[in-house]
């Protein structure tokens, strides 16, 4: 029974660490990236839209409106 115990806590341990890191991403802020599109149809072509600045694959040449999104979806 305290063999489960002290497996039992390993384990929610080990689920409770790793969970501030689910879903995180590592943005630049800079809005320099290894990411470049000539175009919106390229960039929604490899799964790209509402690209915000600051985000992989943003340019301002992209963005139009100069609102800070590029590629923004219709």
């Amino acid at each position: 029974m305290k063999s489960r115990k002290v497996l039992l806590s390993i384990l929610l341990g080990g689920v409770i660490l790793t969970l501030p890191m689910a879903g995180a991403t590592n943005k630049k802020a800079s809005g320099n990236s290894t990411v470049y599109f000539k175009s919106c149809k390229e960039a929604r072509a490899a799964g790209y839209s509402d690209i915000k600045k600051g985000e992989p694959g943003y340019s301002s040449k992209l963005d139009r409106d100069g609102d800070g999104i590029a590629c923004e979806s219709k």
